[in-house]
């Protein structure tokens, strides 16, 4: 089974993007953020054209999240447990059916910034309920995957000039402390543990020739349960999708999994 993650940037203003690498890569799963849309303007016709079956969980202009499977999708949760009050659509989970069912949570964790704001608070605050819930999945002792655009950079070898990021959320102690604490319930970093090479990127800004000059940073991680860590095959980036016409500022991610 091969589980992509994906922040597409809009998934209307790319859909001919998005639609050609699927076409082209064909993942089982697929995890997308920031589809910017609200439920019913989700192209799924286009996607359930390309095999796929479709649940959405969709805001007006900004955040929302999807899920794609070309096996049965059930147990659908849309919004991450402990929110009371949150509007932000930032996590949708189900399991995929399959001859070895699999839970998949898409996650679109809050970018944080500036960090003397609010926002950090809520990041951080965001952080610890997904620690909950994820200490809770892995109660289940299935296979599990937490995927998407976590706004992290975990280590300086995940930012290709680290020093730029010293005052942004996403690479600040406290960040990195809570995204270490919830790999440390017992998840895997898929791309570590397949040994890719450091300074491997999966988001690169548009502005100052940062993907020509690969100056990017590792932020689109695939978390894994022991359950599927055991059956992990190969993490990948597609960074060539980012160098398309009209791309998104991240890549896709794919794992493969022996199930």
């Amino acid at each position: 089974m091969r589980i992509a993650t994906w922040n597409v940037n809009s998934v209307n203003a790319r859909l001919e993007t998005v639609t050609t690498w699927l076409r082209e890569a064909a993942p089982d799963v697929v995890c997308f953020q920031e589809i910017k849309c609200v439920d019913e303007k989700f192209p799924r016709e286009a996607m359930e054209a390309l095999g796929y079956n479709v649940e959405v969980h969709g805001q007006k202009a900004y955040n929302g999240v999807a899920l794609l499977s070309k096996f049965p999708i059930e147990d659908v949760r849309r919004g991450l447990p402990g929110g009371d009050g949150d509007d932000h659509a930032r996590y949708i989970e189900a399991v995929i059916g399959g001859p070895t069912p699999v839970r998949v949570g898409c996650l679109y964790l809050p970018n944080g910034n500036p960090i003397d704001t609010p926002k950090f608070d809520y990041k951080l605050n965001w952080m610890a309920r997904l620690y909950a819930h994820a200490a809770n999945l892995l109660k289940l002792e299935e296979p599990l995957a937490l995927a998407g655009d976590w706004n992290v950079i975990p280590e300086p070898e995940d930012a290709d000039k680290p020093e730029s990021w010293t005052g942004d959320a996403l690479f600040q102690p406290q960040t990195r402390a809570a995204f270490r604490a919830i790999k440390w319930l017992g998840l895997t970093d898929a791309h570590l543990a397949v040994g890719e090479n450091p300074h491997q990127y999966t988001f690169w800004d548009y502005f100052r020739n940062a993907y020509d000059r690969d100056h990017g940073i590792r932020i689109d991680h695939v978390l894994l349960s022991p359950q599927a860590a055991d059956k992990l095959q190969a993490s990948e980036v597609h960074k060539h999708v980012r160098g398309r016409e009209k791309p998104s500022d991240h890549a896709p991610v794919v794992v493969t999994l022996d199930l």
